[in-house]
């Protein structure tokens, strides 16, 4: 089964890996940041290898999206997105595997994880 891992972020600045570039990973000592970059590099290797991981994707900055919508015909675009929350979607990962507890494994996994959200959802075939 297929599932979608959607990233949630508010990094200082609009780059990727989205979680090198949060307050909370430019807070951390060295030897912190040293262990996220292993961690995700281990999990991105993982991944690949097992098959799960079908295909990732970041997301260029918020401030570039635009939200469509027609109303009576009328075609209107808004700047956007606009959310409740300071974190916005950075990217996205789709993943192949046996289960849901076997994707929530993994996106618990993503250091985005510790500071932001990561949400999974199947992806319906």
């Amino acid at each position: 089964m297929k599932y979608l891992v959607l990233i949630y972020s508010n990094p200082t600045s609009w780059a990727h890996p989205t979680f090198a570039h949060s307050e909370y990973y430019r807070s951390a000592v060295p030897a912190e940041r040293d262990e996220m970059d292993t961690q995700f590099g281990d999990l991105m290797r993982e991944m690949s290898e097992s098959g799960e991981l079908v295909s990732a994707t970041p997301l260029a900055e918020p401030a570039t999206t635009r939200v469509v919508t027609v109303r009576d015909g009328e075609m209107m675009t808004t700047d956007g997105p606009f959310v409740e929350s300071k974190e916005q979607m950075a990217g996205y990962f789709v993943l192949d595997c046996a289960d849901i507890d076997r994707a929530i494994e993994l996106a618990a996994r993503f250091p985005d994880a510790r500071f932001g959200r990561v949400e999974v959802r199947p992806i319906m075939e």
